[in-house]
């Protein structure tokens, strides 16, 4: 038998989920689109802000902006004329060979004419900025997901994504914990990630705990930020070991815990040295042992070895272990 007393021990929540990115991009067309010329990233590749992922041609809209750019110049030119105008008429009012009436159309010409310069200018700005949407660029720095594009297809508003991102490759595990377990994790509560079909353990933290529980399940979404790794896959499955704290508790040998059709109960040695059968309830399971959450003060003679040769009431002469804590 050993008399485990009670220890501190990490309270412990297991739990599964899905591993998704914490800030996920959705990138389609911004511009008017059309077809595409080139695709420059592929999933998996890391990128820029601002960087092109895709090349849209432009033949068109190129020749659009040239044709603009010249508009300007032929404003330009009708500026500078009614302008010269101007002042040839201003050197000629003084002396009576123009009236105020010719001026003041003259004026009026020379102010309609820079006013169509500043049109064309804006035309020209307008198309431009245009032209510089066709390109789907990526909206911040972070890790391609997926590419649905190809050389050749034409894309428009309606395409809907093309590509998918990772802001800053941060990843995320939506780990679903039952109802009473949601009340005992807190934001910032320490965590342990094992993707599964791996051996690795990343560490992450809570930095959301869902305000809702689902009615079907009863169960809630705790969303747990981890840094970016190469075996965190968006939409694979892990395993997560929430550590919410610490609790004085029993810890006894797993060879000392049984189960039953009660649920899990421990052998003790009670007066006159009788064996004596307690329901136990069980709480975190760690390297060193299980913690008994209810059932036990720690005080007990608790039968450690041949339990499932005793019976209650069997007299037994207990032989005391040391305790490993």
């Amino acid at each position: 038998v050993v008399i485990p007393g009670r220890v501190s021990v990490q309270a412990a929540i297991a739990a599964n989920g899905t591993i998704a990115a914490r800030r996920e991009m959705p990138v389609g067309i911004a511009g008017e689109g059309g077809q595409v010329v080139r695709v420059l990233v592929e999933p998996g590749q890391w990128v820029g802000a601002g960087q092109t992922l895709a090349v849209i041609d432009r033949a068109v809209q190129s020749q659009q902006a040239a044709s603009l750019a010249a508009s300007i110049k032929v404003a330009q030119a009708d500026a500078d004329l009614a302008q010269a105008e101007l002042e040839r008429a201003q050197a000629l009012v003084g002396r009576g060979f123009i009236s105020k009436a010719d001026m003041d159309r003259k004026r009026a010409t020379r102010d309609a004419a820079n006013a169509r310069v500043r049109v064309s200018q804006a035309q020209y700005q307008e198309a431009l900025a245009r032209n510089g949407r066709l390109n789907i660029v990526a909206p911040a720095a972070g890790l391609v997901l997926t590419r649905q594009v190809e050389p050749g297809q034409v894309v428009g508003a309606g395409s809907g994504v093309l590509f998918r991102m990772a802001r800053g490759g941060e990843m995320e595990m939506l780990a679903q914990l039952a109802e009473a377990d949601l009340q005992r994790v807190k934001v910032g509560t320490r965590a342990t990630i094992t993707p599964v079909g791996t051996d690795l353990q990343i560490a992450g933290q809570v930095w959301q705990v869902s305000p809702i529980v689902n009615m079907d399940t009863r169960q809630g979404t705790v969303r747990i930020a981890v840094p970016y790794s190469a075996a965190l896959r968006p939409g694979g499955f892990a395993d997560a070991r929430l550590v919410s704290g610490t609790e004085e508790a029993p810890l006894l040998p797993e060879s000392a815990v049984q189960s039953g059709p009660d649920g899990n109960f421990v052998l003790v040695v009670g007066a006159d040295d009788k064996i004596e059968r307690k329901l136990v309830k069980v709480g975190t399971v760690t390297d060193g042992g299980v913690s008994i959450a209810s059932g036990l003060t720690g005080n007990e003679k608790v039968v450690v070895l041949a339990g499932a040769f005793l019976n209650p009431g069997d007299k037994v002469k207990p032989v005391v272990q040391k305790s490993s804590q």
